[in-house]
């Protein structure tokens, strides 16, 4: 397998074999890659000039590209169970349960809506995964659950023709993860405003830098802003001018 700009490249005795290695490394359904066939092989004759199948596979999701998802609620929240003739759940939770199926899980979705608490904001359905494979299923900062959180947003609003506000999580790992970030940007505004330098924060995924600016959006002594370039890119908490 070689890396490219546009993809990855896999290859197989067939083209089929080729797509179905790619579907496993990546972890992902057929409908959430554009497959690219460059060379459909060849057997040769009694095995001399055998080629192998080779095709590009693309995710659909680039990482800069998901967008900022909507935090897991806040025990202060007002929760109750999605009813059982609310559609958008249903359909959200059996397209959810497929794609984990296809990508080899064992899990049970629960599902339950978060109302909203002011006038312009929506209700949110929240899928929450319990599964044994969570680790692998959250990936790297969080990044492989925030992919198949776009994938699902997708079709569950093609499927219901219009936008479903919602929300995927792995055994709460969002609403810790919140309560976490929020925690360090407090504590790296105080080293800021103490040690009066800009503190840089590790690399995070885009809906953790927003966290963090939230989180500090309103704080008298110092402001954030998000530098670097991809998967670089970072949050810096830097001190107001004038003080201490």
């Amino acid at each position: 397998m070689s890396a490219s700009a546009e993809g990855k490249i896999f290859f197989g005795e067939t083209v089929d074999a080729a797509i179905a290695a790619g579907l496993t490394a990546l972890r992902l359904p057929r409908e959430a890659v554009e497959i690219e066939i460059l060379d459909e092989g060849s057997r040769g004759i009694l095995g001399i000039g055998a080629r192998m199948a080779r095709v590009r596979l693309t995710p659909l999701v680039a990482p800069e590209a998901i967008p900022a998802p909507i935090p897991a609620p806040a025990p202060s929240l007002a929760v109750s169970p999605a009813a059982p003739e609310s559609a958008d759940a249903e359909v959200a939770r059996s397209i959810l349960a497929d794609l984990l199926r296809h990508l080899g899980y064992s899990a049970e979705v629960q599902v339950r809506r978060v109302e909203p608490t002011t006038d312009d904001e929506m209700a949110v359905l929240v899928l929450d995964i319990q599964t044994a494979g969570a680790d692998t299923l959250i990936g790297p900062r969080g990044e492989t659950l925030a992919a198949l959180q776009y994938i699902l947003r997708l079709l569950v609003n093609r499927k219901m023709g219009q936008m479903v506000n919602l929300v995927v999580d792995v055994q709460g790992y969002k609403q810790r993860r919140e309560q976490n970030l929020r925690r360090l940007a407090e504590r790296m505004a105080t080293q800021a405003v103490r040690s009066g330098r800009t503190v840089y924060l590790e690399p995070m995924p885009p809906y953790e830098r927003r966290i963090i600016h939230l989180a500090l959006r309103d704080h008298p002594d110092v402001t954030t802003q998000s530098v670097g370039e991809g998967n670089r890119r970072r949050v810096t908490i830097i001190p107001r001018v004038g003080k201490e």
